[in-house]
């Protein structure tokens, strides 16, 4: 099953901007805390190509990236046709 999900930490600034993008698309994600979930760091570099910074933000098998990735996308127009690919 397709969904999103997000690789983030409790304190990151970028992490909150894509959680209240993602909230006011209207869309559900997983959000994976790596700095309360150990090991989740480790899985995250290996999906992302060794990106270490958070967010690192995947719908479907596709990886958007941070929150400048996905804001680049909203704005685009591309975001909403993502989503709309997403199982309801």
């Amino acid at each position: 099953m397709s969904e999103i999900v997000m690789y983030s930490t409790g304190w990151c600034g970028y992490c909150q901007r894509a959680r209240n993008l993602l909230e006011r698309k209207g869309a559900a994600f997983r959000e994976i805390k790596v700095d309360e979930v150990p090991g989740e760091r480790e899985v995250m570099l290996q999906k992302s190509n060794g990106r270490r910074t958070v967010p690192q933000i995947f719908i479907g098998e596709r990886h958007i990236g941070g929150y400048d990735d996905l804001a680049a996308l909203d704005r685009a127009g591309e975001l909403d046709k993502l989503l709309a690919q997403l199982p309801k």
